[in-house]
């Protein structure tokens, strides 16, 4: 296995040490996501594409440029419009780009966890309109409902011995084309 889907594990690692408020393995795993970056500037300045110091300023540069309300004179209300505003300055970046997003569903990285990517996508297609609200919501208290039924049909794929994380992987590519066809991209 190639080292950058090592990357994928330290980040979830940095996750188990931050939410046990563990500061002393914070670090250690801080560390070993660092050493990820300087590793990858490393074999990115051997190719002669870019060093470190070129990734150190294109985040110090994209921070300053996406956050006017912090670092300029925009004033803002509310996290909505410096969430609307973000999405206006980082689309406008890409737009001209190999990286534009013509789609409404760009954006989201194909290696996620099906489950978070699913519900991304989803975030982004009723953002879209490209999928109505037309499920019904669960009264209070269906959260331990849902969070059982997600685990039954994870035992329920598992049995019949499928991976539910392949199964949901499909379903959401097979609805995310759908989608991009209805969208028009």
């Amino acid at each position: 296995m190639s080292v950058r889907f090592h990357a994928v594990e330290e980040v979830y690692e940095l996750l188990d040490s931050i939410e046990s408020k563990d500061d002393q393995e914070m670090v250690e795993e801080l560390g070993d996501l660092l050493w990820q970056v300087v590793f990858h500037s490393q074999l990115g300045r051997e190719r002669g594409a870019f060093d470190f110091e070129q990734v150190a300023r294109r985040i110090t540069e994209k921070l300053v440029r996406r956050h006017p309300h912090v670092f300029g004179d925009l004033k803002v209300k509310n996290v909505e419009e410096v969430w609307a505003n973000w999405e206006k300055i980082k689309s406008a970046e890409k737009d001209g780009t190999r990286h534009a997003r013509p789609s409404a569903l760009d954006g989201v990285p194909r290696h996620l966890p099906a489950l978070m990517r699913a519900e991304k996508l989803i975030k982004k297609a009723r953002k879209a309109k490209l999928l109505a609200s037309g499920i019904a919501r669960k009264p209070r208290g269906a959260k331990a409902a849902i969070a059982r039924e997600l685990f039954d049909l994870t035992m329920q794929a598992q049995a019949q011995g499928w991976s539910a994380e392949e199964l949901l992987r499909r379903e959401t590519t097979r609805h995310e084309r759908k989608w991009r066809r209805r969208e028009g991209k």
